[in-house]
């Protein structure tokens, strides 16, 4: 289609994703709050023209751009939501909403999105097919909005859905992406450990849940190191610990929680049961009790081989050589994993990195942010990755009525 005339389009929205982006981040919104995030999403896409808008649920946006002549259907997908954290950052756009905070760069996200439909909204007469636009509540907090949307029918008829990632282990300026398993399934757990609480002076009338827990978190690391087979990815980390109210007071009970991350669903099916296993043999030997709660979360996502090679071949043609790399699996999870259960999917990074600039700080850190400059990178890409599905659509549609 118009692979060639790239830079010059996405030059046209480089300003506004930039301001659209400091916009979001100065006024971030939690999963299922995000209120006016979505009417910022719709009225700017409103004024841009020539879509069809609905609000699937109240804090999400779906944009249907219907090209001038038939062809498949493209689906493209950002999230919105920002974390419960108070911002550190000392630059002029901080967080103005107190302990919320676009920690994972989903206020990039929006905006990449809304300059890719920018771009289209002026073009209309040049696509064949449909781009269907994808601003999604809750990515941060399960069960998350994606599969609701799903569930909704944003993705009916859709050929192939797109999705990225501004990745702050990723240097500006480089693209990754991988076939096959990228992001492991993050699941959860809860574990409150019982004893009988009495006088810290005299620990040998009481049945101490604080020691039985902390020999619980120390034997819980034997479920990766000895009952797992080590070439498969498995991580278990307890990250909350609760219990005690004064230093002369042993407490009757402590809680845990933490997380789980695999990517084979027998991992995620055999791990609750090994942890029991040995929830149960600590506490037992000690005259504890425990309650355990495993929820399962989002699905592990798992990138469509096919629509990834095309994916790549695209890439490498539109940024020349040296910018496209492979990506390296993460056992960070993300609910784009839903959508892919309805429709090949392809969910790859842009790096947003940049220690030269200061630019260091991990996702979900309090001073996080992004180099910008990855932001018409990012753009660059959705836009050509949008136009090679419904070129490759529009030519097999062809080729079948031919």
């Amino acid at each position: 289609m118009v692979l060639h005339d790239l830079d010059h389009l996405v030059e046209t929205v480089a300003s506004d994703v930039v301001r659209w982006r400091r916009h979001l981040h100065q006024h971030p919104e939690l999963s299922f709050e995000e209120r006016k995030t979505a009417q910022f999403v719709y009225h700017t896409l409103q004024a841009f023209g020539g879509f069809e808008l609905t609000r699937p649920t109240r804090t999400s946006v779906v944009a249907r751009l219907i090209g001038s002549a038939p062809g498949g259907v493209v689906a493209l997908r950002a999230d919105m939501d920002a974390l419960p954290i108070q911002e550190e950052n000392e630059f002029e756009f901080v967080s103005q909403n107190p302990g919320v905070m676009h920690a994972c760069g989903h206020d990039g996200h929006t905006a990449v999105l809304l300059a890719v439909a920018k771009v289209l909204s002026r073009m209309r007469e040049e696509v064949a097919g449909e781009v269907r636009f994808i601003f999604q509540h809750a990515e941060e907090v399960y069960p998350g909005g994606a599969q609701e949307l799903v569930d909704l029918g944003v993705l009916k008829g859709v050929d192939a859905v797109l999705g990225l990632h501004l990745w702050a282990p990723l240097p500006c300026g480089q693209v990754a992406l991988k076939p096959g398993h990228l992001m492991a399934a993050p699941d959860t757990f809860y574990l409150t450990v019982r004893g009988q609480g009495g006088h810290a002076a005299q620990p040998h009338l009481t049945v101490d849940p604080i020691t039985v827990a902390a020999q619980v978190i120390t034997n819980l690391q034997h479920v990766v190191s000895r009952y797992n087979d080590p070439l498969d990815p498995l991580v278990l980390s307890v990250t909350q610990i609760a219990g005690g109210s004064t230093t002369n007071v042993i407490p009757n009970e402590v809680q845990l929680s933490g997380t789980v991350r695999s990517f084979k669903q027998e991992l995620r099916e055999s791990a609750p049961v090994w942890m029991e296993r040995v929830i149960r043999g600590v506490t037992e030997a000690h005259g504890a009790d425990y309650e355990f709660r495993y929820e399962y979360g989002y699905r592990p996502v798992v990138n469509d081989e096919k629509l990834t090679q095309t994916l790549r071949q695209t890439l490498t043609r539109v940024f020349g050589p040296g910018v496209v790399v492979d990506a390296v699996q993460t056992m960070g999870g993300e609910d784009f994993s839903a959508y892919q259960q309805a429709a090949p999917g392809t969910f790859f990074f842009v790096g947003a990195g940049n220690p030269d600039k200061g630019i260091r700080y991990p996702h979900h850190h309090p001073r996080f942010t992004v180099d910008e400059a990855a932001l018409p990178i990012a753009v660059k890409a959705m836009l050509a990755g949008a136009l090679r599905v419904l070129e490759t659509a529009s030519t097999r549609t062809d080729r079948t009525e031919a």
